[in-house]
């Protein structure tokens, strides 16, 4: 499957912004079954000062700085991705998860994609009782990761509903999760927690969804806007799989994943620093399609 992705930020302040240094994480990965044809990212007012990098998750950032004083700020990525996934493995193939919980905790590795960094509390996916306690249901002894993981994201889409104005980005999970409501970040967040606190690893992607459903399949929640799953890892032999709470589905071709990290902290689509007073409106669109070849 071939995507056009269009996604565009806009920010409108309500006094001049004097100076503005912004770090994007907007363009897809080229890893895992996904490949970026091109990529473009543009910027008005223009940036003085524009470069690109990877971090440590294999995420590529551009960082920009305006020195131009602007009272308007947009940010438009335009991308062609293909996307072709492997696919996953029969659930009850992979291990207990109590042998993967003890192997990530041997792990010896500090390579990016070791589980050691996916195992602890981060800032924003803290671990709390009553997440650990919900997944428990879940991971009975001896069940095969995967098949826990899979009913573990079933539940969370069927006792939690979406609703976008039920928490805000600086929501805490716990009150997401004590009022079952929130959007796909609220979920996600909720589900690396309930993991980890079995000592399972598991990291936070950000993506894109396509927009439009296949023909005979039902639109997915969180198209239109930038989206947010989970993948957890299923031991040395199988590697990291994606799963969707929002959409209890296992993350295919519909997904194009942009980031990668511990929580959304490490994933954000722009952020920065400016240089002004009053407040801001921010306006964001995102239009996924397959593209016309």
């Amino acid at each position: 499957m071939i995507y056009d992705i269009a996604h565009r930020t806009t920010y409108k302040y309500d006094a001049p912004v004097a100076s503005a240094r912004c770090a994007m994480r907007l363009i897809p990965r080229n890893d895992r079954g996904q490949s970026v044809m091109s990529r473009q990212i543009e910027l008005s007012p223009a940036a003085e000062i524009l470069s690109e990098r990877i971090d440590f998750h294999g995420n590529r950032v551009c960082e920009a700085r305006i020195f131009k004083p602007h009272t308007k700020l947009q940010i438009a990525l335009a991308a062609r991705v293909e996307v072709e996934r492997a696919p996953t493995p029969a659930p009850a193939l992979t291990p207990a998860w109590e042998i993967v919980r003890n192997a990530a905790y041997a792990s010896s590795s500090l390579a990016a994609g070791s589980p050691a960094h996916y195992i602890y509390a981060s800032r924003l996916a803290p671990m709390f009782d009553a997440a650990t306690d919900y997944a428990r249901a879940s991971f009975t002894p001896g069940r095969p990761i995967l098949e826990g993981a899979l009913e573990l994201t079933q539940r969370i889409h069927a006792d939690f509903g979406y609703d976008p104005d039920a928490t805000h980005v600086a929501t805490p999970i716990a009150q997401a999760f004590e009022r079952r409501r929130g959007v796909c970040q609220d979920f996600a967040h909720i589900m690396i927690a309930a993991l980890r606190g079995l000592g399972l690893a598991a990291y936070y992607v950000s993506g894109y969804l396509r927009t439009y459903a296949a023909p005979g399949h039902p639109r997915l929640e969180g198209a239109d806007a930038t989206h947010a799953w989970v993948s957890v890892w299923c031991g040395p032999e199988f590697g990291f799989y994606d799963l969707d709470p929002t959409n209890a589905i296992v993350v295919g071709n519909d997904h194009i994943a942009i980031a990668i990290g511990r929580d959304y902290a490490d994933v954000s689509p722009i952020d920065g620093v400016i240089i002004g007073a009053g407040d801001q409106d921010l306006d964001v669109s995102v239009d996924v399609k397959e593209a016309a070849i």
